[in-house]
Order: C-alpha cells, then structure tokens, then sequence
C-alpha cells in the first residue's frame, strides 16, 4: 500500500486538473433514470420470462353512406386477459370523439386571434361550422344479449364488468356504433377522414380510428388511457381481425388483410390482372387502369358491394374507399416471405404516383426487412390524399401530387416519395414492435425515421437525406422551450415536434452507427432490438438496454446526454502546441534542467499558428529514485531515438456545449496529406469540460479540425480548427455587401 500510495501521488503531481465548474455525473449509470428491471422486462433489454400481454381479437361489420358521409357498424370483441391481475373493467378508445367541441383541445398550435385571419384560420380556432363529430354508441352487450353498463369520458369509454376478468380468462362483448366522417380539410391534424374532390363530385375516404378499440393494459402502466389528443399517437394490442365493408359498388377497397372474396367485388379482368401481378417482380402492373377510372368518376350507382377483409396478428385496421381509385401492383420477395406492393390514387396523382409509388414501398420494404426481420404480412399498401402521412397496418395515407400539369419539382418529388417510405417503414415501428406512440412517440417516428432516411440515402442517393448537421439548428435553440427527446408526446411543442421526435433519435442512432459503435455492431444490435420485440410492447428501456447488452459498448453517457437533456455539442479546440525532442545534451545540461524544460512562444499557449516553429523539449535520464523497487531500466537511447526528429502535438480541447461526445482530429500535414485521429467519449470521464491529449506525428502540421466532416451535430464549427478561422468582423461585413 505504501508503494501504491508514492505511486499515485507521484501520478497526481503530474496532472493538471482544471475543472472548476461542478461534477454532473455524465458517466454515471442511468439506472436512476430507467425503471428497475424484473422478470417481465430484463436487465438485458429482452422480454423476461414472465412477459405477458393482452389480445384482442376483432369481428366487424361497417357500412359507409356516401350520401350523408357517415359510417356504422358493428362489432366483437374477444378480450383474452393474459395479465397476472383480475380486472374489474376494461377501457375502450373512442377517437373520433377528438373532435368534440366539448372535448378537451390539444392547443391551437398556429396562434390566436389576429387581424386579417382567413376561414381556414378561423375553423380551426373556434371550431364555427356546426359539425356533430364524434361516436354514437348505440350499445354494449355480453354474449348472452345483455347490457353492459358504460361511462364515457372524452376519447376513453369505461366498460363496467358485472364480475371480474380473472387472470388466465377472456370475455367476448358486443358494440354498436356511429358517425359522421370528417372533412380532413376542416381539422387540423386529421390523419383521417374524407376528402372531396369539386371537379367530378367525388370523394375519397380514408377511414382510420374507426371502430372503438380496445386500450392497453400492460406491466408499466396498468391501464394506457390517456386521453387521445392528436400529437400523442396510439398504443393498441394485437389480434385478429374479420372485417366485412359494405360500400358503393362501384368503389374500391384498398384496406389492411387479405381480401376473402375477390369475385364477389373484382371484375374478371381485375382479378386476371391481379394474377399477373403475383408474378411479375420488375414493374407495377395495372389493376385499374386511369381510363377506367376516369369513366368511374362519371356515374354513380346506388347498389352496394361487401368486401371482406382478414387480417392476422395485427394492432390496428384501416381502408380507403372510392371509386376514383387507379390500382397498380407488384410482387416483392424477401429471403422468407413474398409480398405485394400495391398503390391507389385518383387520376390527380397521374403521372407521379403511377411512375413511383409502388416502386417506393418496394425499396421500403426491401431495406427495412434487412436492417431487421422480413416483412410479415401479405401486403403494403400505399394510398394517396392530401397533405398527410400516417401509417396502419398493412396500409399508409401518403400526400404529394402533381400540379394540374403533372409536373413535380425534384424537392416536392423527393417529399412524396420519402413520406411513402416513412409510412410503410412504420409496418416496422410501431405496427410489428408495438411501442407506446402516446407516451413515447420518438420510439417509433425517431427509429422509423432513421430507417426511413437509410433507404432514401442507399435508393436515392441524389435526393437529400438527415445527417447530424441536420439538427443543429434545433440543437442552437432556446432552452427555455426545449424539451429533452424523453418527454411525453402530448407535452411537446408543435414547433419542435419533428426535430424531437423525429430528427434528433435518428441523428442519435446514426451517430451511433457511423461513429461510435460502428456499422456492423450497430446493426446486429438494432436488429436484436426489432426481433426481440416484435409483436410485443416495448419501452425506452428496453431500447436502451439491448444496444448496451448487444454490443458491450457502455452508453449510459449517450442516452443520459442524448435523450434526457437539452445539451448541445460544442467542442472547442482551444489550443494547439508544438514540440520536438532537442538532440541529447552534455552531462552538465542533464544535472541543470529537470525533466521538461520548455520557455518558447509556442509552448506557452500564446501562439496563434504554427509559424513561432515547435517549442525544444530537453529529454533527460529518468533517475533512479523514479523506478522505485523495480531493478530494470529503461533502454534511454532507444526511446530517445524512437521520438527524435518527430512532432509532438499537445491539443487542448474544452466542452462547451454540455454533450459528451467523441471526438474526431484531422491532421492536415505540409505535404498535402491528411490523417484522422479518433478520440473515445471517455476522454471525459476525469475532467467534463476540458481535456489535453499528446500526439506523435512524423509529419509537420499545417491546420487541425475537429469534427471535420460534422459527425456529431458540434452546433459552433468555428471554433473546430487550429489555426483558429478569424472572422470578419460586422463593419468588414458591411464593406463587402457594398461592394457586392
């Protein structure tokens, strides 16, 4: 201990701290941040031995009446209470009451009154058209005809059990219901609706949060009723659907399943075409083409068709209907299962959406299913309308057309084309790995996005995708409106919702990747993730926990920094010095000089380049006293030879943004070369604000950056580099827009 303790004191007298602003414990474990594991959720990140889940499975019979622009239907349910506990009642969501004048509003996002404010403006402030929005219930009933009791609370309805649910045991219920549909175009945020087209008097509906669904019960929360509020999503359990949907026979059905009964409601020709599409892996084949539709758009009939749907191990149904619909689609094959990629969309979306739709969801599906498992399920659809992107099982409402010439910018293109692909990744997340969109919505439109912007990058290499100097604008905000990504959906503000929620975990899992962990690792790691929760409910911490256990990579310090604070990175090269080992000295030197002796310019840190030449460093014996008990010796010419004529760089760099993160150093070298040094977070483990790293260059430095090419969101590149990049000043500013 006595030779330990010289030790370290010898180790301490030769290192400077400087850190004399407090300790935030930036490597410390987040353990105190994360719910403490047990065995339905593993320490590991994986489900635990006890996991469990509800199901609920679903028969349905629904009617659309175009004329009055309502639907009904009914429905049963079969509630399977796989839980430990016996539930004394059950919640159900009713979403269509969101729009309730009475219900509780999310905020008008957009601002309030103010002078010259148009209709659009005015609907969506005060609500002024008279629109009875929202479910009629016309019952509950149990098998046996009875009535069940019910309370109705907003979006949430309560469903009274005359005995308790007990664990192990299931309960099949009836519902009735109704409503009117909405116009998208009067309701902000709507994610579905109708939208009606002047030129032709048609509509298209997009029937979504349709049917009263069953809310979650699970092992963290008991029961997820939270009240619906448009930013916060959708947490729903998976089952079986049978749905039947009776509408105008003279439109088309795109919805969620397998449809059951094509000759009842495809001509001849439709299923021939259909046929040929199974086979034809190259290009979208026309199921309906745009003269057939066209001359659909013309008459209406007043006969009605039934469509029959079946869908396996989902969370949610959801179909488009109209009779406008131009139908094209194609086969897809993964390693393990064949897909068809299908679109539908009016003659508006012409030429676009026939040139590009299904080839987007074919990219889609291709690179999501490698980054994680192969898509499961029968069919991707996807559908256009206007303005929107929001996604379902099996089937996606996308936006973007083309002017009434067809003709699409390449940005407004880009745009159509990236929502496409957002909205069948999200079949990935949260549809198979079923994460609380309510509670925490970057966990599926941040994973999602950071798949989604992958595929734009590997299929699109000329269309612009997210990289970490994306978010630095939001990263530069103000903190005073900033929230940390992990706040709940509905607390975020609209203004930041994208960068939060979506922008910011894909930088975060692209830094990962790209930068941190590294490709191969990262991969298999992310991919653990999706296959140990797919079909299942899984929450940050089980996230955060797989990509530690998967990879052996501690990275508390990343998600403590990343996703529960509003630091920023802002690394700063505060200084660079230059030395070089001075030929050996005379005996007399030796016994004069200590073991470093440096006075120059340079070494002082007063040097602003590398002009002032390097500072002399007189290399001296080691003496005896410094070996302690250890007999062996260094071998001093051999060191000395190892070090003389070389470089030695001493760089000191400072955090000023509050985000620990790597740190990346190019060298860039007199002779017109460039090397790439890489520095580990941990660098700031001792000292959170400042760090000084020594380096050995057989080469002569002319400039060093740090983060030269941006792969860690540093929100100040101007003071990456040394020598540092002088400014011009505001009057020297103000010359050159007058000479300009």
């Amino acid at each position: 201990m006595r030779f330990f303790l010289a030790l370290l004191c010898l180790c301490f007298a030769s290192t400077s701290f400087s850190q004399n602003q407090p300790w935030k414990g930036k490597f410390e474990p987040i353990d105190d941040l994360l719910p403490t594991p047990n065995s339905y959720r593993t320490a590991s990140g994986a489900p635990g031995k006890e996991y469990w889940q509800q199901r609920a499975d679903y028969t349905i019979k629904a009617s659309l009446d175009e004329k009055n622009n309502t639907i009904s239907g009914d429905e049963t349910i079969t509630y399977y209470n796989n839980s430990p506990d016996d539930l004394a009642y059950l919640w159900i969501q009713l979403e269509q009451n969101v729009n309730r004048k009475e219900n509780e509003d999310f905020g008008y996002v957009f601002g309030g009154v103010r002078d010259g404010m148009n209709t659009q403006h005015m609907q969506y402030l005060t609500r002024a058209i008279d629109f009875p929005a929202g479910y009629s219930i016309k019952y509950i009933k149990d098998e046996s005809g009875n009535t069940i009791k019910s309370l109705v609370n907003n979006t949430m309805m309560k469903v009274l059990l005359d005995s308790p649910l007990k664990s192990g045991e299931s309960i099949t219920f009836s519902i009735g219901w109704s409503y009117p549909i909405t116009d998208r175009s009067m309701f902000l945020l709507s994610r579905e609706g109708y939208e009606y087209f002047p030129r032709d008097d048609n509509t298209v509906y997009l029937i979504a949060h349709w049917f009263p669904r069953m809310a979650v019960y699970n092992d963290t929360e008991g029961w997820q009723n939270k009240q619906f509020q448009k930013l916060g999503e959708f947490a729903l359990e998976f089952g079986d659907y049978d749905v039947e949907i009776t509408v105008p026979a003279d439109h088309v059905v795109a919805a969620t399943g397998s449809l059951q009964n094509p000759n009842d409601v495809l001509s001849k020709t439709q299923r021939q075409r259909l046929a040929k599409a199974e086979k034809t892996f190259d290009k979208p084949v026309l199921i309906i083409t745009p003269e057939e539709a066209n001359a659909a758009e013309k008459s209406k009939t007043t006969k009605t068709k039934t469509w029959r749907m079946i869908a396996k191990n989902v969370r949610d149904f959801a179909w488009a209907s109209s009779r406008k619909f131009i139908w094209d689609a194609q086969a897809v094959q993964l390693p393990s299962n064949k897909v068809m990629a299908m679109s539908f969309y009016p003659n508006e979306g012409l030429p676009v959406w026939q040139e590009e739709s299904t080839k987007a969801v074919m990219h889609a599906l291709e690179v999501y299913s490698e980054a994680t498992f192969d898509y499961p399920y029968p069919v991707a659809i996807s559908v256009n309308t206007s303005n929107i992107g929001m996604e379902f099982p099996m089937i996606s409402f996308n936006g973007g057309r083309p002017n009434s010439k067809g003709e699409m910018s390449k940005n407004a293109k880009a745009g159509m084309i990236g929502t496409i692909i957002h909205e069948v990744g999200h079949n990935w997340f949260p549809m198979i790995v079923s994460s609380d969109e309510r509670q925490w919505m970057w966990m599926d439109e941040g994973l999602n996005t950071f798949l989604h912007q992958r595929t734009v990058k590997e299929r699109y290499p000329d269309f612009n995708h997210t990289t970490p100097k994306s978010i630095v604008p939001f990263m530069k905000g103000d903190k005073n409106i900033l929230r940390p990504i992990m706040t709940s959906s509905d607390n975020d503000l609209l203004s930041q919702f994208g960068a939060n929620y979506y922008q910011k975990p894909t930088v975060g899992l692209q830094m990962l990747r790209n930068s941190i962990v590294g490709e191969e690792l990262f991969d298999q790691a992310f991919k653990e993730y999706a296959n140990r929760w797919k079909y299942k409910h899984p929450n940050p911490a089980d996230l955060f926990r797989t990509l530690e256990d998967a990879t052996a990579t501690d990275l508390d310090w990343f998600f403590r920094g990343w996703f529960f604070t509003t630091d920023n990175v802002d690394i700063e090269l505060a200084d660079v010095k230059w030395f070089k080992v001075e030929p050996e000295v005379s005996i007399e030197d030796k016994q004069k000089q200590g073991d470093l002796n440096v006075t120059s310019e340079n070494a002082g840190g007063k040097a602003k380049d590398f002009s002032g030449g390097p500072e002399q460093i007189k290399m001296v014996s080691t003496p005896d006293a410094n070996y302690g008990q250890f007999l062996s010796r260094l071998d001093e010419p051999e060191i000395r030879k190892q070090v003389e004529g070389k470089n030695i760089y001493e760089v000191k760099i400072k955090n000023k943004g509050g985000l620990v993160m790597p740190v990346t150093i190019e060298w860039q070298y007199a002779d017109g070369t460039t090397e790439i040094d890489r520095l580990p977070a941990e660098i700031w483990r001792t000292n959170e604000y400042e760090t000084t790293k020594t380096f050995i260059k057989d080469k002569q430095v002319i400039k060093v950056i740090i983060d030269p090419k941006g792969e860690f969101a540093d929100v100040d590149d101007k003071n990456n580099s040394f020598p540092k990049v002088e400014e011009a000043s505001d009057f020297d500013k103000f010359k050159d827009q007058q000479k300009n």
